[in-house]
C-alpha cells in the first residue's frame, strides 16, 4: 500500500488560483498523481464550512478520477476558511468506515477540522493537522492539551487495530529536524513542551517512520518557510511532517521519505509504502 500526506496550505487556491504560487501547487499535484497513491491525506484545505465547491469537486475529480473523497472543514465562526483536512483514497479499496473525532480539545480545536479517520478491516488510517502553538507561543497551554488527547486518540485506535497516523504535527521531535536548533529554541514548533509531546506519543506505542527508515540522516525536511526567499534554496528547513506506525507493524515498513516539491516552499508531501 502507498500512502501521500502534504499539507497543501489552502486547496482552494490551489485548484482555483492562477497565482505562481498556485502554478507550483499544481506541479506537486501532477507529482502526486504519478506516484498512483492508494490514500492521499491533505491537510491545512482552507475550504469553507460547507466544503468543496462544485468548482473545486470538479477539478479534483480532473486530477483524481478513481478516487473517492471525504473532508472536514473548521466550522468555528471566527475560524472560517481555516485549517481543515480532506482524504483522497481510491475507489477499488473496500471501502471505510469515516469517522470525524473529537479529542475534548481545548478552545475551538475540537471544531477547526483537524482530523479525519479511515477504519479497514484490519487497520486505521487517520490524518491530523495540528495547532500550531502560535505567535508569542500564546496557544502553547492548549497545544499541550490537544497533544495529551491526541495522543490517548491513537492509543484508543491502537487498541483495536494496527494505525498509520499522518499529517502536520507542528513540531521539529530533535535538533536533527531542523536547520538552525538553536535560534529556534522558544519558537513555535520547537519548544521543549512540544518536542516532550511528541516524545510522549511515539512512546505510547508509535514509531516515526522515516526516522526508523533512515536513521540519524541529518538535512532532510518537510517545511521550508515562505517568508524567506532563500529557505529552500539554502535547506533551511524543518521536518515537522509524518507518517506514524504502531510498533507492531514497523516490520511491514517499505519506504518512508519525501517528495520532491520543486521550487514551492512551505511543506512538502512525504511518502509511506507499506505491506498490509
Amino acid at each position: 500500500m502507498k500512502l501521500i500526506s502534504w499539507n497543501i496550505d489552502s486547496l482552494n487556491a490551489a485548484l482555483t488560483s492562477d497565482s505562481a504560487r498556485a502554478l507550483l501547487s499544481r506541479q506537486v499535484l501532477d507529482t502526486l498523481i504519478a506516484h498512483d497513491a492508494d490514500i492521499i491525506a491533505i491537510q491545512e484545505t482552507k475550504l469553507s464550512a460547507k466544503g468543496p465547491t462544485k468548482k473545486h469537486i470538479q477539478v479534483l475529480e480532473d486530477y483524481f478520477p478513481d478516487y473517492s473523497r471525504v473532508w472536514r472543514s473548521s466550522v468555528e465562526p471566527a475560524r472560517k476558511g481555516y485549517a481543515g483536512t480532506m482524504f483522497l483514497y481510491k475507489t477499488s479499496l473496500p471501502k471505510p468506515v469515516i469517522t470525524y473525532p473529537e479529542i475534548d480539545a481545548p478552545s475551538t480545536m475540537d471544531s477547526e477540522g483537524r482530523i479525519i479517520t479511515l477504519e479497514f478491516d484490519d487497520f486505521f488510517v487517520t490524518q491530523v493537522y495540528t495547532p500550531n502553538a502560535g505567535d508569542g507561543l500564546k496557544r502553547l497551554d492548549e497545544r499541550q492539551i490537544w497533544d495529551q488527547k491526541y495522543a490517548d486518540y491513537l492509543v484508543q485506535l491502537d487498541a483495536q487495530k494496527p494505525v498509520l497516523a499522518s499529517g502536520d504535527y507542528n513540531v521539529a521531535h530533535k535538533e536533527i529536524d531542523l536547520a538552525n536548533p538553536n535560534s529556534n529554541r522558544r519558537s513555535p514548533g520547537f519548544t521543549d513542551e512540544e518536542r516532550e509531546g511528541f516524545t510522549n506519543l511515539l512512546a505510547k506505542g508509535f514509531t516515526d517512520t522515516f526516522r526508523h527508515v533512515h536513521g540519524d540522516i541529518p538535512d532532510r525536511y518537510t517545511w521550508w518557510a515562505q517568508r524567506s526567499k532563500t529557505s529552500k534554496i539554502n535547506n533551511t528547513g524543518w521536518r515537522i511532517d509524518y507518517w506514524l506506525t504502531s510498533n507492531r507493524i514497523t516490520n511491514k515498513i517499505i519506504k518512508s521519505d519525501m517528495i520532491d516539491s520543486g521550487d514551492r516552499q512551505d511543506h512538502g508531501p512525504i511518502l509511506l509504502e507499506i505491506e498490509l
